[in-house]
């Protein structure tokens, strides 16, 4: 059940995976505009198959002045794009740049988490939402699957679990821990933040509603509802019972980001994203809190991501879309 680009820019790839295994160190750091990378070193990987981790600090960090910190899933994609399949990345450096311009403002840590083209369908799908599909139904999802992406949802298809929890603990416990520890972080939940795309974006609103003390919003853009590489009805509606469950009482002080383009992939999404939406307002979620938006003539892609990203950025940061 994956995805991440349009099906005819995909044949030959696995969808949304990094190019290597568990390898911690032979890919180059990626490249950036401002501020610096380093990738983190020293981790237990106790939850997780081992990946790189790439932790962008901002021009001027001096390990004194305390940051937000923004952690965010396909790593490999997220800065220069060399080592993401598309070779295009959403470099998130610029869009920092973009949301700070002018603005007497503290830019955030970025942690960029790598997925591993092994584990990615398996760590991103979250199990509330397998829970809510049936044995026929998850049967009917791997018949919509091409040839090419079954190996890496076989254990979704069979046994209805995924690695998602493991993921989330991995982040929470792992992860969040050290990264506290090395930098100079606010690691209140008012400054701790998710973001991703496609099956990303998945795992950012699941990451949001499982572990509400920890990440005090989400950014999920072009959440892939429907699962494969096509409309699926029992996904996207598995999708909104799981959400109906999981959703906090709107004193809860839900805040999530969610948005989707209208062409390549995304356009499966209308009736998914619909129902979605409509849940949020059944329930009492809106703005400024909740934020929904349709990106007309955007696709499902790395380059569209990354053009809006700094708009994203601004809701997590401060509460507002940025211009």
């Amino acid at each position: 059940m994956l995805h991440r680009r349009s099906f005819n820019r995909a044949l030959a790839l696995v969808p949304g995976a990094a190019l290597v295994g568990c390898s911690l160190s032979p890919e180059p750091l990626p490249l950036v505009s401002s501020g610096r990378v380093q990738r983190l070193t020293g981790l237990g990987f106790r939850e997780v198959e081992a990946r790189p981790v790439d932790v962008w600090l901002p021009p001027g960090y001096d390990g004194r002045t305390r940051h937000p910190v923004v952690y965010l899933h396909d790593g490999e994609s997220m800065f220069d794009g060399a080592t993401s399949i598309s070779k295009t990345g959403w470099q998130l450096d610029r869009a920092v740049a973009a949301w700070a311009a002018g603005r007497a403002v503290t830019p955030p840590i970025l942690v960029a988490v790598w997925s591993l083209k092994s584990q990615r369908a398996s760590e991103f799908l979250p199990q509330p939402l397998l829970d809510q599909l049936s044995p026929a139904a998850r049967q009917r999802a791997w018949e919509q699957l091409p040839l090419l992406y079954k190996p890496f949802a076989a254990d979704l298809v069979k046994r209805g679990r995924s690695a998602s929890e493991a993921y989330l603990r991995f982040l929470v416990h792992e992860l969040k821990p050290a990264i506290d520890a090395r930098f100079a972080t606010r690691p209140d939940r008012a400054n701790t933040f998710l973001m991703g795309s496609s099956y990303g974006g998945l795992i950012t609103v699941h990451g949001v509603l499982s572990h509400p003390a920890v990440f005090g919003a989400g950014a999920a853009l072009s959440t892939h509802w429907i699962g494969v590489l096509e409309r699926n009805d029992e996904i996207s509606d598995a999708a909104v019972a799981w959400l109906r469950r999981a959703l906090p009482s709107a004193a809860g002080g839900l805040r999530l980001y969610l948005d989707r383009g209208t062409i390549e992939l995304d356009a499966q999404y209308p009736r998914a994203q619909g129902l979605v939406d409509a849940l949020l307002r059944e329930r009492g979620f809106g703005p400024p809190a909740v934020v929904s938006r349709v990106i007309e003539g955007a696709g499902h892609n790395e380059r569209d991501w990354g053009a809006r990203a700094h708009q994203a950025l601004g809701f997590l940061l401060d509460g507002r879309l940025a211009a």
